[in-house]
């Protein structure tokens, strides 16, 4: 590792260990559990966009959606927690592995000044859309708050009933499949496209 990628994941380290240090003084063991999550979404997803590794990107892309499930479950939406899972680590990072490695690589997709174009781009998008919400949401206090009501099992029987949801999660299922055997079948390498027009390997 050279020393720009130690400098970066120093500071990684320093950040997660003071928002560890700040939600447990703060608020105990829940600010420490919160502080987890979100260190886990915030530098997974900068490590995912440092990394050139197209293994280690997608591991650090686990840790985003890990601690995005984890966010749901502190705020009582277990089902959305568990759909994280089983939808995002399950089935779209493996057709974004499957999509990647079976490409050829763009060494020039990674440079610099191309990562700081998207970082300034989504920090824009992300300061747009907290805007909206600050001004449009109506916020209360935490105290008044109704306690969250779990309904993973009405929306279980939901899935499978057939006047509800059932024909548009097997075309879901479809969807992803053909996504998955297109994406073989556009990358993979014939015969004929490995030898150059001399007839050299």
């Amino acid at each position: 590792m050279d020393l720009t990628g130690r400098i970066f994941y120093g500071l990684v380290a320093l950040c997660a260990l003071g928002s560890f240090a700040w939600g447990t003084l703060a608020h105990g063991g829940e600010g420490a559990v919160f502080a987890l999550f979100a260190t886990l979404v915030l530098g997974g997803s900068l490590m995912c966009i440092w990394e050139k590794s197209v293994v280690r990107s997608a591991f650090c892309l686990i840790g985003t959606f890990g601690g995005t499930a984890g966010l749901f479950l502190l705020l009582g939406s277990d089902f959305l927690a568990m759909s994280q899972i089983l939808i995002y680590v399950g089935g779209i990072l493996a057709l974004i592995l499957f999509g990647v490695m079976l490409t050829p690589p763009d060494l020039s997709e990674r440079k610099l000044p191309r990562v700081l174009a998207g970082l300034v781009a989504v920090g824009a998008g992300v300061a747009f859309v907290a805007a909206k919400v600050a001004a449009t949401v109506d916020w209360v206090q935490a105290a008044e708050v109704a306690e969250p009501q779990h309904a993973t099992r009405e929306i279980g029987v939901a899935f499978l009933d057939y006047d509800q949801y059932v024909i548009a999660f097997e075309l879901a299922a479809v969807v992803l499949t053909v996504a998955l055997v297109a994406a073989v079948y556009v990358a993979r390498r014939r015969k004929v496209d490995l030898v150059d027009e001399g007839g050299s390997r």
